[in-house]
């Protein structure tokens, strides 16, 4: 440990990021990327980019990218704010609404690297626990006011459950927060569009509502970096002005982002397969004795039962001898159980007769 290191870091554990093989046949279904490739417009923007204007900097506020996205989501140009990945707008909400004494408020268990960066700023976590079905207490809102957390963070899909929280329980939290609440909707891409979930329209009646998207997991973009956050322009403007880092989209990820957006029905198709494919590898982990929870994400929580022939850990640490990686979480409620990211039909295949000769 540097002696120059804060006191808050010193005493904290760092995120734990998903394994990233070194070889070409290992198959990752570790950490929730699409398995297609992003669009074929993406590579046509990227061979027509001009080397030349890498010498300036590029649009600060990267508008023609943040037109497309409102216009995509119903919105004006002032309700989108561009970011480096979805995690800088985890980033920016907490240094922007979060006082660095302050609390910061989440569901558990959920996505690991809201209380790393809460930590980092020096915030107190409040978490509520999830009922055992995954759903939010119906007093969520009471407790994390009564601790004045100022800024919330729900995952919605919830991460790792895939479980989808209806847009009615999600308008009932905003009103009752005191606070700002941050929708996570890293994954809501894959969600069955028979639900008709759209969460755009909450910002027309609530002040304090931010939505966060990613181009890494429905647009097949991981290795881009590139996120926004929507929400009204009066909620925006201290993270334009102030907390945001200037310049902080660069300039090829303004042009790829915008083509990739561009090609809605490419997006849509990908999407549409790891719907159909997370269904069909449900119930065939279901054969084997591994229960999942329907998931509206592109990846599965399965459970492993107590008298299989391995635990979870065991299964995990098998499955990534024959070059297989699943997430495994060695913490509460999610010991006896595998994350896996739906792959392709071959990838899912494969995993499945590994795991039908293990158990």
């Amino acid at each position: 440990m540097s002696r120059f290191e804060r006191k808050n870091l010193a005493g904290m554990q760092g995120y734990s990021w998903g394994e990233q093989p070194h070889d070409t046949d290992t198959i990752k279904l570790n950490t929730n990327e699409n398995p297609y490739p992003p669009s074929p417009s993406v590579q046509q923007a990227l061979a027509a980019v001009d080397v030349a204007r890498l010498r300036t900097y590029p649009p600060p506020t990267a508008d023609a990218l943040r037109a497309a996205l409102a216009t995509h989501h119903g919105l004006t140009q002032d309700n989108v704010v561009m970011t480096h990945g979805g995690d800088e707008g985890l980033r920016l909400a907490i240094t922007t609404y979060v006082e660095t004494d302050g609390a910061f408020g989440m569901a558990t268990p959920s996505y690991s690297l809201y209380p790393v960066l809460a930590g980092v700023h020096g915030a107190r976590v409040v978490d509520v626990p999830l009922q055992q079905d995954w759903r939010l207490p119906d007093d969520t809102a009471q407790r994390l006011n009564r601790e004045n957390v100022t800024l919330t963070c729900l995952v919605n899909p919830h991460a790792p459950s895939g479980l989808l929280t209806p847009l009615a329980d999600l308008a009932r939290l905003a009103q009752e927060l005191h606070g700002v609440l941050l929708i996570d909707e890293a994954y809501a891409d894959f969600v069955d569009p028979a639900l008709h979930y759209d969460s755009a329209p909450l910002l027309e009646h609530h002040d304090n509502v931010l939505i966060l998207r990613t181009f890494s997991k429905g647009y097949s973009l991981a290795g881009l970096r590139l996120g926004y956050l929507l929400g009204h322009a009066e909620l925006f403007a201290p993270i334009i002005g102030k907390s945001r880092d200037s310049y902080n989209i660069d300039f090829l990820s303004q042009r790829l982002g915008l083509a990739s957006i561009s090609d809605q029905p490419y997006a849509s198709e990908t999407w549409s397969k790891v719907r159909q494919a997370r269904h069909d590898l449900r119930s065939a982990l279901a054969d084997l004795g591994l229960q999942a929870p329907v998931s509206e994400a592109n990846f599965l929580l399965a459970s492993v039962p107590q008298d299989a022939a391995r635990s979870a850990a065991q299964l995990y640490a098998a499955l990534k001898e024959r070059g297989i990686l699943v997430r495994y979480f060695d913490s509460d409620r999610l010991r006896d159980k595998l994350r896996i990211t739906i792959g392709t039909p071959a990838e899912n295949q494969r995993l499945l007769e590994a795991l039908t000769q293990l158990l």
